[in-house]
């Protein structure tokens, strides 16, 4: 037997009625009312029009910074959100029941009594002017100045091993403009895309390397980091590089990832289809986002004034 429905009942249940996911029944019971109920077809051609219009609005292009610029703006939400919780009132007294234990105790009376005698050795050295007048007599020790790319790569190098996700995301997004020409800073970015424990690091040091295919210690560095990457994100991402590369020395390694018991069915298909594109040498397709059990890192922050700093 049809269940009837009334007025209200159908006008909140239009919309999945044209979308087509409503159960048998119930799109049978809301039909029935709408061809006896000018009220309700009266609404339904409103509901109609809005999904027309909604229909053609134009899709915008998506960047090739999306990716990153998301997890940027996940990460600074995440420690934003660590930061409340550390501030508030439980979390602190939680924080000083641990922090006062005997062996913190020790500990602070050491570092105070390391501090005094500090304090007292650097005031008796002040007051033996002859040390100073030797000082100023030594000549200084000529050094050679530093260059602004050398300042960009300490600046960098500093920032991946920053304990902050958000100041390591800084340190690859600048990463890209020092790179090219800095071998250190493209085997600093190799380590962190093996190494770093946030998975939004990791996918934006994959984003600077890609687009230095052209260097042979990428090329090399990103196969050899296939067999390392247990995040399906990463492990996918990293299988659409090799496709787009053409790079078939990832095959092997791209095969022993198959093997992985707990490999990812979607990762597992992207695999696949890339070894079969690799073998028969075709050119790469584009591949369309999956979805897996991982959270993905937005605006890429200006590190001008971190860097500057």
């Amino acid at each position: 037997m049809e269940a009837k429905l009334n007025c209200e009942g159908v006008q909140v249940e239009l919309m999945d009625w044209l979308a087509g996911t409503l159960p048998a029944a119930q799109h049978q019971a809301v039909e029935a009312h709408l061809t006896q109920c000018p009220g309700c077809q009266q609404e339904l051609a409103t509901v109609q029009a809005l999904w027309t219009t909604m229909g053609e609005l134009p899709v915008p292009a998506t960047s090739e910074q999306m990716r990153p610029r998301f997890y940027s703006m996940l990460a600074e939400f995440q420690v934003e959100e660590q930061r409340k919780q550390r501030w508030s009132v439980s979390g602190l007294l939680e924080r000083v029941r641990e922090w006062w234990q005997p062996a913190y105790a020790v500990r602070l009376a050491y570092s105070l009594a390391l501090l005094i005698v500090g304090l007292v050795a650097g005031y008796g050295l002040k007051g033996r002017p002859e040390t100073s007048e030797l000082a100023v007599q030594q000549p200084a020790t000529t050094m050679p100045a530093a260059t602004e790319d050398d300042v960009h790569q300490t600046n960098v190098l500093a920032l991946l091993n920053n304990p902050s996700a958000v100041q390591r995301l800084r340190a690859v997004s600048y990463a890209e403009e020092v790179a090219p020409s800095n071998e250190r800073v493209v085997a600093a970015l190799l380590s962190t895309l093996n190494q770093d424990p946030n998975v939004n690091v990791r996918l934006a040091s994959l984003e600077v390397l890609s687009g230095l295919s052209q260097d042979p210690m990428v090329r090399q560095g990103l196969v050899r980091s296939l067999p390392l990457q247990e995040s399906p994100l990463v492990q996918s991402a990293l299988a659409d590089v090799m496709v787009r590369l053409q790079e078939r020395r990832s095959v092997r390694p791209l095969r022993k990832l198959l093997q992985q018991d707990n490999l990812n069915e979607q990762v597992k298909d992207k695999i696949e289809q890339s070894i079969e594109s690799l073998s028969d040498g075709q050119a790469p397709q584009p591949s369309t986002p999956s979805t897996y059990h991982e959270t993905p890192p937005t605006t890429q922050p200006d590190l001008g004034s971190t860097v500057a700093a």
